[in-house]
């Protein structure tokens, strides 16, 4: 067990987040398999009842029920903790699920959360609609403007709330700047790490106390599975634990033993994406269709040096606004033949969208005008495929576009 072992045994911090990604987390059964197992069992046996009591009482480790003890499970939280340099993680069924599952152990009936307005629309229906039902109130702000959040924090900001790389519009959130802010009024910060992930940014590095994943995007890259996670500090994660475990948004042993194969490409992908989308990012920014490119990667995206900062690459995803509104946008969308149509991302396959229908539909038009999601925006999020079959792609809707 001496290389599956590592991250159990405090020698973790000796290997790269490469190897990390490939190795860390395993702990190999008596069959001595070098591939991780999967666990597809709902419940666990135990050679005496006085064995069953212990573990059942939490007085010896073991597994109790997959709803909330699985080896599988284990083996990705352990993994992607290792990646995000935090202590502990807890899986869910999905990346909304990790997002409630945080908000249900760490806020109160009467406790606020300020958060960006350029959030993925489901998050802002989950704090909005559902959270706002039990007395948790949020305020919007703008990602980027520190004096914003200032000003929005109130004795009852228990939480601030940020995707950074924003989502689609590529804003960048200053995440140690957030992070002392959060501790001056002595609130947690979450960020929403999906876009990038461990391997371009460690946001707990950066001085945030969780992070959140949907797993369904790039930390399984080819679009076969949902799940999610929530990484930070053991105590706070024990909190998360105790919903999960009582609640049930579990995730399933195969989802988590397809993410975990998943992490074991992750750097190699993100470094391609990354490759990928700068290149398409600026053949967009010079086409005659296109009136702007929403990319951290380009060099007058107000917030470039920042990204430079604190991230290791770009990103894939990327808004461009076309010309001629909803209509445009619609017309360049149904012109593609190999590009996908759908609102998934992190994908090997390169997805196009038209956020302000799909993605972002369910806000109003205020709020959408306010999250800069205008009716001529289209997400793409660039794949794995040939970047001038990608270009030639596009370019039937987008030069047909500039000829009308």
């Amino acid at each position: 067990m001496h290389d599956d072992n590592h991250q159990e045994d405090g020698h973790q911090d000796e290997w790269s987040l490469e190897t990390l990604a490939i190795r860390a987390g395993h702990q190999r059964t008596f069959e001595q398999e070098h591939s991780e197992p999967i666990f597809p069992t709902s419940s666990f046996v135990y050679e005496s009842a006085a064995e069953a009591a212990r573990k059942f009482g939490g007085q010896e480790p073991g597994n109790v029920y997959s709803r909330f003890t699985n080896p599988t499970v284990h083996t990705f939280e352990r993994r992607l903790a290792a990646l995000e340099v935090g202590e502990r993680c807890v899986a869910t069924s999905s990346g909304m699920s990790a997002i409630l599952s945080t908000a249900l152990a760490l806020l109160s009936a009467g406790d606020e959360i300020v958060a960006s307005r350029s959030l993925f629309g489901s998050t802002v229906s989950l704090f909005d609609k559902y959270l706002g039902k039990f007395g948790i109130t949020t305020r919007y702000v703008e990602l980027s403007n520190a004096a914003a959040w200032e000003a929005a924090i109130t004795p009852k900001t228990r939480l601030l709330f940020a995707e950074t790389p924003s989502n689609p519009l590529s804003e960048i959130a200053d995440i140690p700047a957030l992070a002392a802010l959060a501790k001056r009024h002595d609130a947690l910060l979450a960020i929403d790490n999906c876009f990038l992930t461990p391997a371009l940014q460690q946001p707990l590095a950066l001085g945030a106390d969780l992070v959140i994943h949907s797993a369904t995007k790039y930390l399984d890259g080819q679009g076969r599975a949902i799940g999610g996670a929530v990484v930070g500090s053991h105590a706070l994660l024990e909190e998360v634990f105790g919903v999960v475990r009582t609640c049930g948004p579990c995730l399933s042993p195969f989802n988590a033993w397809i993410f975990t194969k998943g992490l074991e490409t992750l750097s190699l992908r993100m470094k391609a994406h990354c490759e990928n989308a700068l290149i398409l990012a600026r053949w967009l920014d010079a086409h005659p269709a296109v009136n702007r490119v929403f990319y951290s990667g380009l060099e007058d995206h107000p917030q470039h040096a920042l990204a430079k900062q604190q991230q290791k690459g770009f990103g894939a995803v990327l808004g461009f606004e076309v010309k001629g509104g909803q209509e445009g946008a619609w017309q360049v969308i149904d012109a593609t033949r190999m590009l996908s149509i759908t609102g998934n991302l992190g994908d090997v396959k390169t997805t196009i969208t038209h956020p302000a229908t799909t993605t972002h539909g369910r806000l109003s038009d205020d709020q959408k005008a306010a999250a800069g999601i205008a009716p001529g925006l289209i997400r793409v999020a660039v794949g794995l495929e040939s970047q001038e079959d990608i270009q030639r792609d596009l370019a039937r809707g987008l030069d047909a576009l500039a000829a009308s």
